[in-house]
């Protein structure tokens, strides 16, 4: 692998969107997920070079994406929940799955801005706690990844088939 190509947390993000919209340019892609415009075309890069986007496009190649998410996401990208804090939901305390699970364990990304308290998990990156307002359905399956990253047996199962819906569905 050459230097510099290894993938960043913020491509799980860029490669999310993608697969809602492939057409976005790289401007596009920076307002809606508050990144810059050189970091979006980077991340494009990467997870071309990691066959997660179709060579030379910006198409996402669903099964590849769909099995790094399900099997990898939770090791290339691990979390572990912390202490009690203000801040967004994820996980299994956000929609879409907040309404299938019961559970006394609220999990946030901490922001002061938050509207919830619960115990804190680092987002993939920094601006992920605006995505709620950004970009509502990034922020959705992003918090899925979360279920993905800490959940238990039936939330990680639950987050599969909910990641799978919106990205099949996203292809047509």
């Amino acid at each position: 692998m050459r230097s510099g190509q290894a993938l960043n947390p913020i491509d799980v993000a860029v490669g999310i969107r993608l697969a809602e919209a492939p057409e976005l340019t790289y401007g596009q892609l920076s307002a809606d997920l508050g990144i810059s415009a050189s970091n979006a075309f980077g991340s494009v890069e990467r997870l071309q070079y990691a066959g997660l986007l179709r060579p030379e496009s910006r198409t996402v190649n669903r099964l590849a994406f769909l099995e790094f998410l399900e099997h990898g996401v939770r090791y290339a990208f691990p979390a572990r929940p912390g202490k009690d804090v203000r801040g967004v939901p994820t996980s299994h305390t956000a929609p879409p799955l907040a309404g299938h699970i019961v559970a006394y364990d609220a999990l946030v990304w901490p922001s002061a801005t938050g509207s919830s308290r619960g115990r804190a998990i680092e987002p993939l990156y920094a601006k992920a706690t605006e995505l709620p307002e950004r970009c509502p359905s990034v922020y959705e399956s992003l918090t899925l990844v979360d279920a993905l990253r800490v959940g238990r047996v039936r939330e990680r199962k639950l987050a599969v088939e909910a990641l799978e819906r919106r990205i099949r569905v996203s292809a047509a």
